[in-house]
């Protein structure tokens, strides 16, 4: 993966850590960063992740075009590329993304990759929900779950009403 620099911001939703290597994004964590391995530098993938960090937080982005660079198991590949193809405004459940793995009985190993999601946000493990429609875990907790869900519904309703 290369150097790896890491850059800690204040957002609407708290302190944000992002990684980067020289080619892609590789990290988007809640809090400060704590490795002090890391080289704290905000590199030009830095600066632009967090441009649109912000713009998806206030509402002006819906999509993400940064490269992004993470690596896990066979099965939490699957489920991340899956996280990837939920919309913007929209939710799937643990069970729909299961099935969508070609492995419906893994409802709970789907939860513990979205827990190891390396990529919060760009990777949209917070539009996964539990079947019954109540939120589950969530790396930055429940409450900036439920923020970036209730964001992302109020600003699609906004944007489909204005046609």
């Amino acid at each position: 993966m290369g150097t790896v620099n890491c850059f800690c911001a204040e957002t609407i939703i708290g302190a944000v850590t992002i990684y980067a290597n020289e080619k892609a994004l590789t990290g988007v964590y809640f809090g400060e960063c704590l490795d002090a391995t890391l080289k704290n530098a905000e590199t030009e993938i830095i600066k632009k992740a967090f441009v649109q960090l912000h713009e998806y937080l206030n509402g002006s982005r819906t999509r993400f075009d940064l490269k992004l660079e993470y690596v896990g198991s066979d099965f939490q590949m699957l489920v991340w590329n899956q996280l990837k193809k939920i919309p913007y405004g929209k939710t799937k459940t643990y069970k729909e993304i299961a099935r969508n793995v070609n492995n419906p009985k893994s409802s709970l190993a789907v939860g513990g990759a979205c827990g190891r999601n390396p990529i919060s946000i760009f990777i949209p493990c917070h539009r996964v929900i539990g079947s019954n429609g109540n939120l589950t875990g969530y790396g930055g907790g429940l409450h900036i779950k439920k923020h970036l869900l209730e964001m992302e519904k109020q600003y699609s309703n906004a944007a489909n009403s204005s046609f």
